[in-house]
């Protein structure tokens, strides 16, 4: 009896520690979208296409938190495991891939960083945004395209 109950408390703990994350999740994504609104109010926009790709890059990227929040309140809420196997290996053979990507694009801004005139930590913020695209990119790429066995 004493095994069931201890079985029982430990599902019930895995799932609040899970439900935690999945609101630190939107919490995050929230303050994001909020800066974001903030510096669009408050700067003087030119609306160049740098600045229109900076937004919509950040969008996307919040937009991808909020869908993998929402995925994760879903299967919570049908009493699904929250990270499977089939998850867990494709988002450990994305980050892998989209590693190996970002150090070709940190070598193509070090590269393009002295014949610009774009400030270095505009550079910097690309470069973090484009990591994070990437990353979205190589994720989108393995779940459509699924994984190889070997």
């Amino acid at each position: 009896m004493l095994f069931i109950s201890n079985f029982v408390l430990d599902l019930y703990n895995n799932n609040i520690i899970t439900m935690k994350r999945t609101i630190i999740i939107f919490v995050i994504a929230a303050m994001v979208l909020f800066t974001l609104i903030l510096w669009a109010l408050n700067a003087k926009l030119s609306g160049n296409i740098q600045e229109i790709l900076m937004i919509a890059i950040s969008i996307i990227v919040v937009g991808f938190a909020v869908y993998i929040g929402l995925v994760r309140v879903k299967n919570s809420m049908r009493k699904e495991p929250l990270e499977d196997e089939l998850s867990r290996k494709v988002m450990t053979k994305a980050s892998s891939l989209s590693y190996y990507i970002s150090i070709y694009l940190w070598l193509f801004i070090m590269y393009i960083s002295d014949r610009t005139t774009m400030h270095t930590h505009t550079l910097v913020g690309a470069g973090i945004l484009g990591m994070a695209v990437i990353f979205f990119l190589c994720w989108i790429g393995i779940k459509i395209y699924g994984l190889r066995n070997g």
